[in-house]
């Protein structure tokens, strides 16, 4: 799955090669393209926000590895930088708007219900927040994620200028956000679905705050501001996030992996299910801005690795390229950590388990580092857009 990240690009297709994410097209490759949009494939994203990369634009993210060969059917879903869309300008997620009936007056219950657990899968899933290898949910995902990328691209949300407000739009302009709006309206519709369908509670949590801020954005188009971007690419982050981990699951890249990386700790505590998702982060948050330094010290610190084209595989590095592998491992591992811990200390408990999910993803790329292949990239990207939903929920707040 591809879609943009915030700050940096998002990107679709072998590592910087390739047609361009938005084009619609399948990335070159054996299998035809990833089954969900949102996807490690393609280009960079352009035409992102400005700001520090959560993950670091690289290649090795922004551009992940050609689609691997097809198996079970799934090469059929043929958009990959559909995250790409909703993060950046669509910052890889109706001709005239439809708001929602409640959205200029936001009459949502503030104060949300809890669903009964005979309605939630994941009601019992009370474990630690671990990388998924199976889940009923994804291909139903790859739908509305190849309907959501359709629209965005129908619409030119690519190509919006997000530092204009609604107060200066042109008919043109405000057309485009009003297309928009009427897509992640609709996507969100459906994802409510999936989020009381998926049996793991972190997934349940991916989705549900796909919802919320996917909704919030929408609210915000008739008074847009420059700061209203950020809740979109949230909501990007999401798209590609899930989508990449649900690509990792059918091509194969965490299966291998996830026996021997150590499960992490029990979470502190636990968001129930509720019938009318909300934002995580509605105010500020002590580890915002040491998750913002630690995302560019990251960023920073991987350079070298960003560099290198993802679509190389392990058996074709040059002796510089795999001195590079070698040393990104520990680094990789010390953010993870990092995370985890940032996670923890939020005190809250769906930031925590998103943390806590990117830092599991990370870790299993390290691992797969010694014999990687481009399907490995599809964890590389899950826990960037992870780790990109947290930055940009904090923007959303700052």
């Amino acid at each position: 799955m591809t879609l943009p990240p915030p700050p940096d690009s998002y990107g679709s297709q072998p590592p910087n090669s390739g047609v361009s994410p938005w084009s619609g097209q399948p990335p070159r490759g054996p299998g035809g393209p990833p089954p969900y949009p949102g996807g490690p494939h393609g280009q960079p994203y352009h035409g992102q926000p400005s700001g520090p990369q959560q993950w670091g634009p690289q290649r090795q993210w922004a551009g992940g590895p050609p689609p691997p060969p097809n198996k079970g059917g799934k090469g059929k879903w043929i958009l990959t930088g559909l995250a790409l869309i909703a993060v950046i300008a669509v910052s890889v997620v109706a001709t005239v708007l439809v708001l929602r009936p409640d959205s200029a007056g936001s009459n949502r219950d503030e104060t949300p219900t809890a669903t009964a657990d005979s309605e939630v899968a994941s009601a019992n899933d009370t474990g630690p927040a671990n990388i998924i290898t199976e889940d009923p949910t994804c291909e139903a995902w790859g739908r509305i994620g190849r309907d959501y990328v359709a629209q965005a691209k129908e619409a030119d949300w690519a190509e919006r200028d997000p530092s204009l407000p609604a107060s200066e739009w042109t008919p043109e302009q405000r057309a485009t956000y009003e297309a928009m709006g009427k897509a992640m309206s609709d996507s969100a519709d459906l994802a409510v679905n999936l989020s009381k369908r998926t049996p793991h509670r972190v997934m349940r949590h991916l989705y549900a705050q796909f919802v919320a801020y996917a909704r919030a954005f929408v609210d915000s188009i008739p008074a847009y501001e420059p700061a209203s971007d950020a809740l979109a690419n949230v909501t990007g982050a999401l798209m590609s996030g899930i989508s990449n981990m649900c690509s990792a699951v059918d091509y194969k890249a965490v299966q291998p992996v996830a026996p021997v990386i150590p499960a992490p700790s029990d979470p502190t505590q636990s968001a129930p299910a509720v019938d009318e998702p909300k934002r995580f982060l509605e105010g500020s948050n002590s580890i915002c801005g040491d998750w913002m330094a630690a995302s560019s010290k990251y960023s920073d610190d991987t350079d070298a690795w960003q560099s290198i084209d993802a679509a190389i595989p392990a058996t074709d590095w040059k002796p510089e390229q795999r001195s590079v592998y070698d040393a990104v491992g520990p680094v990789m591992t010390d953010h993870a950590n990092d995370m985890e811990r940032l996670g923890i200390a939020s005190g809250n408990p769906i930031l925590e388990d998103i943390a806590t999910l990117a830092a599991q993803y990370t870790r299993a790329y390290v691992i797969a580092i010694p014999k990687y292949t481009q399907n490995d990239n599809f964890m590389s990207q899950s826990a960037r857009y992870l780790a990109s939903t947290v930055y940009w929920a904090c923007k959303t707040v700052s």
